[in-house]
């Protein structure tokens, strides 16, 4: 892995519909859990001083903060890693943790000869963020992630109760986990 930091199971990812929610979020969740910032619908300064607000909130934690966002934009934020489709993860940044967005096996190879250090692969599951939208069900999950040579983070429509359905530790959520 390119960070020194290890991959943590459960992700909370923040989205505008959580926002208020994520400091307690963060304060609920196991220590090392990680936290994948997105909150695209701030103007630029507000961003980041949101971003610096919810890192310190992590860190008291011991959470990894990965940033949607360049590896650029990472590096200058303060960031331990980036999160994105394989493509917008590069040029990579040594130091930083490198998480893809998948939604398919084609998907899941390009990450993987990209060099992320992990994917997450969606919809599981039906989600707020995609109502209605086509989803991969347990059994195509596991089988994708099986045939994966990257770690996958389940994310679309997880709790806590369908990660244990899924048989599947590491998960990602927005609503299921704040």
């Amino acid at each position: 892995m390119a960070c020194a930091k290890t991959l943590p199971a459960l992700w909370l990812i923040s989205d505008a519909r959580n926002d208020a929610a994520l400091e307690r979020a963060l304060a609920a969740l196991p220590r090392g859990s990680g936290l994948i910032y997105r909150h695209y619908h701030l103007e630029p300064a507000e961003r980041l001083a949101r971003f610096r607000a919810l890192r310190r909130a992590a860190r008291a934690r011991g959470h990894v903060v990965v940033l949607a966002d360049s590896a650029l934009t990472g590096r200058e934020w303060g960031a331990d890693g980036i999160y994105g489709a394989p493509r917008a993860l590069w040029p990579r940044r040594a130091g930083l943790l490198h998480l893809a967005t998948a939604h398919d096996l084609g998907e899941l190879g390009l990450a993987a000869r990209l060099g992320a250090d992990a994917a997450l692969l969606s919809p599981v599951f039906p989600t707020a963020t995609h109502p209605g939208g086509k989803t991969l069900g347990a059994v195509r999950f596991r089988l994708l992630a099986r045939q994966s040579r990257l770690p996958v983070i389940a994310l679309g429509g997880m709790t806590a109760k369908q990660a244990r359905a899924l048989r599947w530790s590491r998960w990602a959520a927005i609503d299921g986990l704040s």
